[in-house]
Formats: C-alpha cells, sequence, structure tokens
C-alpha cells in the first residue's frame, strides 16, 4: 500500500513502454569504483545493489565512456568495446533481483578531462580550453565526428546486450555533446557550428543513430544542461526549444540539470545553492513540449514533501535524486514507510563525493562511511555482545554510538558538555552552514531509538570507565581552538571563533579575524549577517584552502558582495588598544583599526585521557579529531570502523 502522504513520489511511472515502481531516480555519478580499464568491479556492484535494495525506481550510473578518448575520471566505468559487456551484465542483475530497473549514461567528456586521463589531447567541437582543465583540445575533424556518434550507438548496442533498461545520452554538464550544442565552448564554422540548427546537428545524430541500434521501444533519456551559468552560454529559452526538436526526433524523458565545470557549483550544488533551483526550468521545458514525455529534474530536493510537491503540482514527473541516495540508499524505503526521522540527509557538504573525485580519488559521503564500502560492512549483529563507552559526543562520538548499537551492544556516552553534538552544534550556525543540524538530528534521533544511554556534564576519567566494566572503550575527545603566540593575545577584545559562533562571546562593530580557513570566513561571514565591518587576515597565498573549489567560489563571492577585506600573506604582529599591527604582503607593516579580534587560526587535538588509560592498562581506541584535527568526513569514517570493529 502506498503511504498516502507521499502518493505521487512513490506511484508508478513510464518512460516509454519502460514501467518503474515509484517515481524516485538514481542521478549519475562517477564514483571511480571501477578499474583503470573501465570494467565493473565487485565494489562497484555493491553500491549499485545496495540502492537497489533502497527501493529506488531507476537507476541510471555514472557517465560511462563511449571511447577511451572521452575518459574523464581514471577509474570511471566504460561501454567502449566488447570487454566491458560481461562485467556491466552481472550489474544488471544484481540491480534487477531487488525490482529496480537501470540505465547507462553515456558520455564522451570532450575538452572537461585531461591527457593524463584520456590517453590523448583531449578534443572539442572548437580548440577551446575549458578554463578549469586548461588544456587545449584539439579540433574534431568531421570524420572524427562521426567516429565518435558511432561510438555512442555502439555503446548503446552494448548497453542493451548487457541488459540495461535504458541509456541515457549525456548532454549536459559541458561534456561534449553539450560542447556541441553551446555557443561558449562550440565556435565552428562547418555544418556542426555557427546557427541554433547546426550546434545541434550531432547531439542529434547522436540521438537518430543510437535508435537505429536500440530500436523503437527501447528507452533513450537525455540529460540535458538548461543553463549554463556562464556569459555567452546557453539559456533556458534555448534548451526549450532544443529540448522540443529532442521530442520531434523520439527522445523518450529529458532529464534537467545546468551548469559547466566552469559554473560547477551548479552541477553538484553546495549547501549555499537553494534546494530545487532547476525545478522551474523543468517546468518550462514540461511546458514547452506538451508534457509529451516524461520531465526529470535534479538539484538538491532531498526533502521528501519538496518531491511530492514537486509532482502534484506537475513541474516534473520523476525526481532525480544523486547525493540524498549516497546519504541514505534506503531512503525510498524508508519514505514508504513514512520514517523521515529516520532518514540520513545530505547536507551538501561536498567533501566526500564531487570534492573527493575533483582529486581523483574515489567517492565517500560524510554522512554515510558505507558508501563504496558496501562490501566490508554487514548489517548483522556483532557475534558476542559487548559493554562500549565512547568518551565525547561530537561527530565521531555520536557515529561510534550509533554503529556500536546498531551492532547490538550496549553503549554509553560521556559527554563533559550539557549537550550532545560538540563542534557539529557550532559548525551549523553559519549562513548557508544551516542544513549541518540534519545530521546531528540523524545522530541524536538514531541513538535514541537504539536506546543508547547518555550521560552529560560528566568528564569521564579512569575510574568513572572502570566503573562502567567496559569491554570496549572509544576515546573521541576531539578538538579545541589554537592561540596563536602573538604579542596582546590575552586582551580582552581577544576571543576565538568558536565562542562567537556559540554565543559565548560577543564582538564589537570592527573586526578583525586572523585565519582565513573556513572557519575563520565562516564566521566573518555570521558577523556580516550580525552588521559587523570585517576584515580577514591569512598568513598563506589564499583563503579557504581546506574547502572544495565550489564552496570556495562561492564563499568569495559572497564575501566581496559583502565588501568583506582579505587581506593575503599577511601576519599580525601585535595587538593593540582599539588596533592590530599587520605585516602585509610586501613586507610594510600596517594599522588596522578594530574593536575585536577573532581568532580562527586552527585546532589542536584534545586527548589528556588516551595516556591515563594506557597507564591503567584499558585497552581503546581513539579516533577523529583527538588523534589530529580534520574534518567531519574523516571523523564519521573512523567512528564507522573503530564501532563495527568492537
Amino acid at each position: 500500500m502506498l503511504n498516502a502522504k507521499f502518493r505521487k513520489v512513490l506511484e508508478p511511472g513510464k518512460i516509454g513502454k519502460l514501467e518503474l515502481r515509484n517515481r524516485i531516480v538514481m542521478a549519475p555519478m562517477v564514483t571511480n569504483y571501477c578499474d583503470h580499464d573501465g570494467h565493473v568491479t565487485e565494489r562497484f556492484k555493491a553500491y549499485h545493489e545496495a540502492r537497489a535494495k533502497g527501493g529506488v525506481g531507476l537507476i541510471i550510473i555514472e557517465a560511462t565512456y563511449v571511447t577511451p578518448s572521452g575518459r574523464g575520471f581514471p577509474n570511471e566505468v566504460g561501454i567502449s568495446d566488447d570487454s566491458h559487456i560481461k562485467g556491466l551484465k552481472e550489474l544488471t542483475d544484481a540491480v534487477h533481483k531487488h525490482g529496480a530497473k537501470i540505465a547507462t549514461q553515456l558520455y564522451h567528456g570532450g575538452r572537461q578531462t585531461h591527457a593524463a586521463v584520456a590517453g590523448r589531447t583531449p578534443v572539442a567541437p572548437s580548440s577551446i580550453a575549458c578554463p578549469v582543465c586548461q588544456e587545449v583540445p584539439d579540433e574534431l575533424t568531421t570524420e572524427e565526428v562521426k567516429e565518435i556518434v558511432e561510438a555512442f550507438a555502439e555503446g548503446a548496442k552494448r548497453a542493451k546486450e548487457a541488459g540495461f533498461d535504458a541509456v541515457e545520452l549525456h548532454g549536459a554538464h559541458g561534456y561534449l555533446l553539450n560542447q556541441f550544442l553551446s555557443p561558449y565552448s562550440n565556435k565552428r564554422t562547418d555544418q556542426y557550428g555557427g546557427s541554433f540548427e547546426n550546434r545541434m546537428r550531432m547531439p542529434l545524430e547522436v540521438l537518430k543513430e543510437v535508435r537505429k541500434k536500440v530500436g523503437k521501444d527501447f528507452p533513450i533519456i537525455y540529460r540535458l544542461t538548461s543553463e549554463e551559468f556562464v556569459a555567452g552560454g546557453l539559456t533556458i529559452e534555448e534548451t526549450k526549444q532544443f529540448s522540443k526538436v529532442l521530442v520531434e526526433n523520439g527522445i523518450d524523458a529529458i532529464n534537467v540539470s545546468g551548469g559547466v565545470y566552469e559554473s560547477a557549483a551548479m552541477i553538484i550544488q553546495p549547501a549555499a545553492v537553494p534546494q530545487g533551483l532547476f525545478v522551474e526550468n523543468a517546468f518550462a521545458i514540461r511546458k514547452a513540449i506538451g508534457a509529451k514525455v516524461p520531465v526529470m529534474v535534479v538539484g538538491r530536493i532531498k526533502d521528501p514533501e519538496m518531491a511530492e510537491t514537486i509532482l502534484e503540482q506537475e513541474k516534473a514527473d520523476f525526481i532525480t535524486m544523486g547525493r540524498g541516495l549516497l546519504a541514505d540508499p534506503e531512503y525510498v524505503n524508508k519514505l514508504s514507510r513514512n520514517d523521515l526521522d529516520g532518514i540520513r540527509r545530505c547536507i551538501a557538504c561536498n567533501q566526500g563525493c564531487i570534492d573527493r573525485l575533483f582529486m581523483n580519488l574515489d567517492i565517500g559521503c560524510l554522512v554515510n562511511a558505507t558508501v563504496g564500502n558496501e562490501l566490508d560492512y554487514s548489517t548483522d549483529k556483532a557475534a558476542i555482545k559487548k559493554k562500549v563507552v565512547v568518551i565525547g559526543s561530537g561527530p565521531a562520538g555520536l557515529e561510534a554510538a550509533r554503529v556500536a548499537a546498531l551492532r547490538g551492544h550496549d553503549v554509553t556516552i560521556f559527554e563533559k558538555e550539557d549537550k550532545i553534538g560538540g563542534q557539529l552544534n557550532i559548525a551549523a550556525v553559519p549562513p548557508h552552514k544551516e542544513e549541518v543540524a540534519d545530521l546531528i538530528k540523524f545522530l541524536t534521533e538514531a541513538i535514541r531509538r537504539l536506546k543508547v544511554r547518555v550521560v552529560l556534564n560528566k568528564e569521564a576519567d579512569v575510574e568513572t570507565i572502570k566503573a562502567e566494566k567496559a569491554d570496549a572503550v572509544i576515546v573521541a575527545t576531539g578538538s579545541a581552538p589554537v592561540t596563536p603566540n602573538i604579542a596582546g593575545i590575552d586582551r580582552k577584545e581577544v576571543v576565538n571563533a568558536h565562542d562567537v559562533l556559540k554565543g559565548k562571546a560577543s564582538t564589537g562593530q570592527n573586526v578583525v579575524v586572523v585565519g582565513g580557513g573556513s572557519v575563520g570566513c565562516e564566521t566573518a561571514e555570521y558577523l556580516v549577517t550580525k552588521g559587523k565591518n570585517v576584515t580577514i587576515i591569512e598568513m598563506l597565498d589564499d583563503v579557504m584552502q581546506d574547502s572544495g573549489v565550489a564552496v570556495k567560489a562561492l564563499m568569495l563571492m559572497r564575501l566581496a558582495a559583502e565588501n568583506v577585506s582579505i587581506m593575503r600573506k599577511s601576519k599580525v604582529i601585535q595587538i593593540k588598544d582599539n588596533c592590530v599591527l599587520v605585516q602585509t604582503e610586501n613586507g610594510n607593516q600596517c594599522v588596522i583599526n578594530m574593536d575585536t579580534v577573532v581568532i580562527a587560526v586552527g585546532a589542536r587535538s584534545v586527548n589528556t585521557l588516551s595516556d591515563k588509560l594506557k597507564g591503567a592498562r584499558i585497552p581503546h581506541t581513539v579516533i577523529g579529531d583527538c588523534i589530529k584535527p580534520r574534518k567531519i568526513y574523516e571523523a564519521i569514517q573512523e567512528a564507522y570502523r573503530a564501532a563495527y570493529d568492537v
């Protein structure tokens, strides 16, 4: 029986003649889980099988290169020759046995790759470098264009043979099909460039040749960048017209997205980008094509209520969800039983997924340590039930407690503060970081359901732990702000960023923030929202170096818009009455007037307990920042492993 509250999301849908059990589509996301030749691995299969078990209607697997010259990532899946078919067939079989359907996304990276990955100089419609990848591509000859068109068609033929239920043509995000369509990247003067009709030619040739190979009843989806968000790029007006032409040429569904590498924050949107940002574009396209084929929409649609409203208002026919299904592969199953509090929601941090991918690493997920580790972790109870004590209730402590309890252990948390959450409570305060509270909410609810005992206002010591008669002890005491050695650092007008964000310290009107990492910049932005005038002083040559590209780019844009002054390669020499003395980039000194100095120069581990436990010969495991200050991603990963191994 359908959950009446989410009737539209959970009702069956159709793409052509393909029937789907619900309206949730898993978006294609490159994982780097395949081998170097693009063959499916057991890890790749297990990752997708977990999402199929979780109830999703259709899985569209990651960008699948149709020719090695189009490969964009080192361990991306391929469909460029017949050797790929066997592994892909094993993948489709694994997904089908759980009732989900599966499609592959056929793609060629074009200029958005590197020679070291593609095995040759990148190719593109025109010899213009991608501003991000920065390698000048070879301009494709007419004959080479035809060869790539044929490679798409052959890839589709292999996909059908491998048991896929549909194919998606990747015409979005600045990859090759998108590059031909867009005047931003296509400056050709032959039949493939110039007029809109000519720029459409190559993508349409791909569609037509794919159709010949797969037959009239095999669904073909087109993923579309509805807007490129760059000067001279595609706009919604052009993509509405292109969508009409796609329908006229037999496309079965349109999957609406946006952005290119230069506007990457619009492809994989950080938390600063509004949820559901492409809904109105999808609606415009749906109206333009007269709702003749289904329209899918992607873009931070994580809340079930938003998804249901989009479908109810007929702004789209399917919800395409990416990171939401990384965060919780059981999203749809939980939705069907109305377990909204049990859904582990994406917080759009990008730390585990796109930030790792752009470093050519395999992806993970900050909130879900099992992503990519499905083969390493089972849901079975531990063989022996143990008494587990966790010291500290920050992200590492809470996750360790959750996983240990999930494994069937009896768990107690000791927390020296008056509430759980640790630095998560601070991380959720700055502008655009509010969704961190979703992680706090999930972990809090999880340990409540699992009956974890929580002792607040208690700093655990050796005697406390001995009294608990614990079989396993996990130390997760975190970190604390560093106090730098600056003359005048002990003055009353000097506070640390954590205390400002906690509301324990106030500031005057004119504020100098010392430290331009993510904490410093987030605190600066927080203070700006309170009407303060802020200057950031950073010793290194740039700020936000501990953040991903998209998060950093948006932060710098916002700080500039708010007239926040940033002094790079500069150092505070002394803090005086109402001013700071600064050594600037050129070696000169200057005075900056201020009312308050906020210190944000990093963190130090807090771990006085471990040595005492060693002295008492109490076995224990240390996790998170109390080993070394890092990010929440590492804390959650270490916590899961430590608790699982108890």
